[in-house]
C-alpha cells in the first residue's frame, strides 16, 4: 500500500531554503542588536575624523 502524497517532495526544497533564510535573518538581527553600539561608535569616530562631513 503506497501513498502518493507521501512521495510528493516538490515543496521540500523551497521549505528548506525558507528555513535557511529565516535562520540567517535571525542571526543577522541578533548580531546587529549585540554589536549595534560598537558599530555606531565606529561610524561616529569615522565621521569625527572626516571633520563632520555629511553629518546630519
Amino acid at each position: 500500500m503506497t501513498f502518493k502524497y507521501l512521495k510528493n517532495e516538490k515543496g521540500q526544497g523551497l521549505t528548506e531554503y525558507a528555513l535557511i533564510i529565516a535562520l540567517v535573518a535571525i542571526v543577522a538581527v541578533a548580531a546587529l542588536t549585540l554589536l549595534g553600539g560598537q558599530i555606531d561608535s565606529i561610524f561616529g569616530d569615522i565621521t569625527t575624523d572626516l571633520g563632520g562631513a555629511g553629518a546630519v
